[in-house]
């Protein structure tokens, strides 16, 4: 059969793809200076091209570029706003094994967007021509707005927050301002799919959240209503035909995890409250939780199931994801399930411990699973 999700989905990769050889090195030979910004993006242009190909090859039909223009998941899009800066924190985030690079993104006046001047506005213009001719859609991934406030105030972050605004509503109200016009001016590039990722959530979960991210003096529910209030204000009152979907990660760097927890703790808020299409989520390990919290899914909205793990290479015994799918079935349909990996194979520019070999295979069981399941 052909399910509901199946029509409004289609089979698409989370995001991230890993960087080939010639990407990585012509970066570092751009960052020594022995590569003009103009020659680097020639670079990013073929190894785009040739990524879309290898995406419909293998049966995608939403894709993206990959994140190959991106340093970062997030940070990127963060630098791209007017009165925010790169700095480098002194510390990168810490993850359950290792430490990520120490770059972060902190105000240097008040917020603002030019669609002139970000560059993820002429980056999605690119893949949308090559998926156009391709004959298939083209989605763009952006972190999400609760994503750019927890990195505006973590930690020394927050002390120059009220050097631009004399209070959290004026700073809360133009971080939904400047999301809402960047995904608009997206909608105008031609996106009808933008994908929100956020791991505000998956810290949330995470029994440790205090000590790893925020500290004292936070308090979980008024986070929880924060970060909704954050997202659903950014996409309020967008046009019909543009479809919201948020990816929900526990972290994800060089293979590496930062959070565990169950979706238990927020699943009022995320599941029931949060105005998007579909939840792209983290299944691929045990902690992920249950599938018990998926009962609170609200309205007609649709789960992805990242069941697949982009964090190595074996290959997943294709029984034993469909069963896993059965039993998710227990608590929303089949037609308002999907599936997926459990994020991007690169969410940084260094990449997961895998080959790009065994990346595709990896999406290639995605879609003989797809087929068989859903047909």
């Amino acid at each position: 059969m052909t399910t509901a999700t199946a029509t409004t989905l289609g089979f698409q990769h989370v995001g991230s793809f890993l960087r080939p050889a010639a990407l990585k090195q012509a970066r570092q030979d751009f960052e020594q200076g022995k590569l003009t910004q103009k020659e680097l993006e020639e670079v990013e242009n073929t190894a785009i091209k040739k990524l879309i190909d290898q995406q419909v090859a293998v049966g995608i039909s939403t894709v993206t570029d990959g994140e190959f223009r991106r340093s970062y998941w997030h940070l990127d899009n963060f630098w791209g706003f007017g009165g925010v800066e790169r700095i480098n924190y002194g510390e990168g985030y810490l993850f359950a094994h290792e430490e990520t690079r120490d770059d972060s993104a902190r105000l240097s006046g008040r917020l603002s967007f030019d669609a002139t001047t970000h560059p993820f506005i002429q980056h999605f213009k690119f893949v949308k021509a090559l998926a156009d001719k391709a004959g298939v859609e083209a989605k763009i991934t952006i972190p999400a707005p609760a994503q750019f406030y927890a990195e505006l105030v973590r930690g020394t972050n927050a002390d120059v927050v009220s050097t631009y605004y004399d209070s959290s509503t004026a700073l809360f109200a133009d971080i939904k301002r400047v999301y809402r016009e960047e995904i608009l001016a997206l909608y105008d590039a031609g996106a009808r799919t933008v994908q929100l990722d956020d791991c505000t959530w998956g810290m949330l979960v995470d029994p440790d959240f205090w000590e790893k991210m925020a500290g004292a003096g936070f308090d979980i529910q008024d986070l929880k209503n924060l970060y909704l209030d954050l997202n659903n204000g950014a996409i309020a009152n967008l046009p019909e035909d543009l479809i919201i979907n948020t990816h929900i990660c526990r972290g994800n760097y060089h293979s590496d995890w930062a959070t565990s927890g169950g979706y238990d703790a927020v699943a009022d808020e995320l599941f029931g409250q949060e105005n998007v299409s579909s939840y792209f989520l983290e299944y691929d390990s045990a902690r992920a939780g249950s599938f018990e919290p998926l009962a609170k899914v609200s309205g007609d909205k649709k789960v992805v199931l990242g069941l697949i793990t982009s964090k190595t290479g074996e290959l997943e015994n294709k029984e034993a994801i469909i069963q896993r799918i059965h039993e998710a079935e227990k608590y929303l349909p089949l037609e308002r399930l999907w599936l997926s990996t459990q994020c991007g194979f690169a969410s940084t520019e260094e990449g997961n411990v895998l080959t790009e070999e065994q990346q595709w295979a990896k999406l290639a069981l995605v879609k003989e699973i797809l087929d068989e399941v859903w047909g």
